[in-house]
């Protein structure tokens, strides 16, 4: 089905048996964020929130919440999408097929049409213009209890450059939006948080360089598409308004007022500027990385005009430790995108993004080996420069640990077998030589394990060859800690958990760590090449999921790893025994996230029979 708006999609899944109506009265303060949470964790419907406190608009979340329902939402033009992203990264390949599938031709007959939608449409009026509102009419909504206020949780967030202007140069990005609390003037301001490394940066720059405000128009709702764009890494050129038309296979339309882009299939849009060196603190928030982002300056938005149309459903989602919703856009992203990367990156054959890991964290790449085929000994070459181009490249760029490994080495390794990855690499790496770090560089905003905000460290694991060893799967009976390290764990084959005393400084951990590499060097610990300090053992070791979450993202890699008989070599460090990761957390690592109570047990309740959770919680 192609939806012209948001009201027909929330029909159509209703239709299908995939929403569930709340009528009774909800608090967007922490209630519906929580009734989200476990709705999706259930792998639960859509949720549409008929009567919201505080506000006359409806909403509606979990839209996305599980891969089935999104390609359901896109299931008449996912396929056409996925045709035309794979005729850009390799078109004579897509011809090829052509002569030898019929399948294929019929398939190639669509682009046309496909290549039609993805043009934008300018119309002259909208039902969008007809109505207003303030900011303070919108949901509210507050996720975690420590939040700076309510944010906007889904907003599709529409520049142009000035240098270049043009809705097929602009971009369309998904940056959260604080819409009350810290220092905002309420209904006037909103607080605008974008991350390092987004082309909406690039546009503010043009801005300020030429001393002008930036106008920014943020759209809330509309077809599933146009949110989904918002997220969508696209290749240079694609721009995310031509997407979105493709996707929703109708073409994004427009119109202008007061000299802002509108889209007129939204339900809501807030136009405003940005002034050249204006910032206000922005956050608290409960960030996708399963912690709090802090409190820092950020631009600020000065609201003009807050549009919608009548009947407006206002969409949100809610982000946290993964699994979330937006683990469901990673995955559709990567199955959309993916064969793009092989075709920038030549010799890339596969990347994942970590998802567990917080995404950025952790990226797990293959790549091929094919320098110097002559040469008999099998060290890591080829995987090197990929290594470097992938941390050049978009949004992999803000990578903090990357892991990459020959696929000559086993061609039957899968990216997305997380567990079997980390086998293959720690079963072939040589901490003598595999490890290469990038200190005093950027990294992604939304992580506090480094020296500051968007600062830190970076390192690349790189494995190739034969097995140099077979992974222990128990604790070896011989192991002994020193006094102040417990409660050893096996956390994956070849990795030990170990839990240490609490982190002061980096001083005293140093000291600690020096005593525990120097005590194991004695010990025989050739099956075990990693070890990690933890601040719970047990419950890292308790599923692969948690491992991932502590190690990647409590740790900076110029700080926090360690090695047994460890050396630096003509500027090159490494260490003839196990690697040794400090994932504890540091003071100034930002709070993880928490539930609130009273929350969860209101939300609880509508999971009782005669509510309307019930069946579904």
């Amino acid at each position: 089905m192609i939806y012209r708006s948001l009201e027909e999609c929330v029909l159509d899944l209703e239709k299908n048996g995939q929403l569930v109506r709340i009528r009774e009265e909800v608090d967007p303060n922490l209630e519906m964020a929580e009734i989200h949470r476990r709705v999706y964790q259930a792998g639960g419907p859509a949720v549409l929130y008929e009567r919201v406190k505080g506000s006359p608009f409806r909403a509606v979340s979990n839209l996305f919440g599980t891969m089935d329902r999104a390609r359901f939402l896109f299931r008449h033009t996912l396929q056409r999408v996925q045709k035309l992203v794979r005729l850009k990264a390799d078109p004579m390949s897509e011809l090829a097929d052509c002569f030898v599938a019929p399948a294929a031709l019929l398939a190639m007959t669509c682009v046309p049409f496909t290549v039609w939608n993805a043009l934008p449409k300018k119309v002259s009026n909208s039902p969008i213009l007809e109505n207003r509102t303030q900011i303070s009419g919108l949901p509210q909504i507050k996720c975690w209890p420590e939040d700076a206020g309510p944010f906007v949780l889904m907003g599709q967030v529409y520049t142009e450059n000035p240098d270049a202007p043009g809705i097929m140069k602009s971009n369309l990005g998904m940056y959260r939006l604080q819409m009350a609390g810290n220092h905002y003037r309420l209904d006037k301001q909103i607080g605008m948080h974008y991350q390092i490394r987004r082309d909406i940066g690039i546009h503010h720059t043009a801005a300020v360089m030429r001393g002008e405000k930036l106008r920014v128009s943020v759209f809330v709702g509309g077809p599933p598409a146009h949110s989904f764009a918002a997220v969508m890494y696209l290749p240079e050129g694609f721009s995310e308004v031509a997407f979105a038309g493709a996707l929703a296979g109708r073409r994004f339309r427009h119109c202008v007022r007061n000299g802002f882009v509108i889209s007129t299939d939204a339900d809501f849009c807030i136009t405003g500027f940005v002034e050249p060196g204006k910032l206000l603190p922005e956050g608290p928030f409960g960030d996708h990385l399963g912690y709090y982002s802090l409190k820092h300056d950020f631009p600020v938005l000065e609201v003009e005009t807050v549009y919608h149309r009548k009947n407006a459903i206002w969409p949100f989602t809610v982000v946290g430790r993964p699994p979330q919703e937006d683990t469901v856009f990673g995955k559709l992203v990567q199955e959309i995108a993916g064969p793009m990367i092989p075709k920038e990156i030549p010799g890339i054959k596969a990347v994942h993004a970590v998802d567990a890991a917080g995404v950025h964290p952790l990226l797990l790449a293959i790549g091929s080996e094919r320098y110097a085929p002559y040469q008999t000994a099998r060290t890591p070459q080829e995987i090197l420069a990929l290594a470097s181009a992938l941390l050049g490249y978009g949004p992999l760029s803000l990578a903090k640990y990357l892991l990459i490994a020959a696929g000559e080495d086993n061609p039957n390794l899968d990216i997305h077998d997380i567990q079997a990855f980390l086998a293959h690499v720690l079963e072939r790496v040589d901490w003598r030589r595999d490890l290469h770090f990038q200190t005093c560089t950027t990294m992604d905003t939304l992580d506090y394990s480094g020296t500051g905000l968007s600062s830190g460290s970076k390192v690349v694991v790189a494995a190739r060859g034969k097995k140099i060893r077979e992974l222990s799967r128990d604790i070896p009976s011989q192991i002994r800690f020193p006094g102040g390290f417990e409660k050893p764990k096996l956390a994956i084959p070849g990795v030990i958990a170990v839990q240490g005393k609490k982190f002061e400084d980096y001083e005293s951990a140093g000291k600690q760590l020096g005593e525990l590499t120097k005590t194991l060097e004695r010990q025989d610990l050739k099956n075990v090449p990693l070890i990690v300090l933890a601040d719970d053992s047990e419950f890292m070791a308790k599923t692969l999921n948690n491992f991932l979450w502590m190690t990647f993202t409590r740790s900076n890699p110029s700080h926090d790893i360690y090695g047994i008989v460890s050396f630096t070599e003509h500027k090159h460090w490494g260490c003839r025994g196990p690697l040794v990761i400090d994932a504890r957390m540091k003071p100034n690592h930002a709070p993880p996230l928490i539930e609130d109570p009273a929350a969860a047990k209101k939300v609880s309740e509508l999971g009782a029979p005669g509510r309307p959770l019930h069946g579904i919680i």
